[in-house]
């Protein structure tokens, strides 16, 4: 499903392990609950998806659009969300353990300090308040 055009599509529950949504289009997305390990979704774009509860362990998200998505509880462990946007995503209770939001912009998200301490980060990370420095 690579590049295709998802708007508004509903995924809820779906199991999409693996599954490849490279540079696709899915804003206002419903994804809540589903399982996205290892899906492949450089370059997609999720704005305002819904990924609340979703498993997204070991996907790679590398420089996706997930402007003022929904991710409550969602689980990002050992994802790659390098130079992905983040501005304004609602990662409240997500599991950041291992990410990788090196290059990632959060501006206006709301994540916590500590839930960001479990990632790594670097220099060009952009953190919620529009700073940028490490951990």
């Amino acid at each position: 499903m690579s590049r295709s055009k998802l708007v508004e599509t509903d995924f809820c529950q779906a199991n999409l392990v693996g599954a490849s949504f490279q540079g696709a289009i899915m804003t206002q997305a419903k994804l809540n609950g589903a399982n996205l390990s290892q899906a492949k979704m450089q370059r997609a774009i999720l704005t305002k998806a819904d990924l609340g509860g979703a498993c997204l362990a070991q996907a790679d998200l590398r420089e996706a659009t997930l402007q003022f998505a929904y991710m409550s509880k969602s689980d990002l462990s050992g994802a790659n969300l390098s130079g992905a946007n983040l501005k304004g995503a609602y990662l409240s209770q997500a599991n950041l353990r291992g990410a990788n939001l090196c290059g990632a912009d959060l501006k206006g998200a709301k994540v916590t300090d500590e839930q960001l301490a479990t990632a790594k980060t670097n220099w060009s990370t952009i953190r919620p308040d529009g700073s940028k420095r490490l951990f």
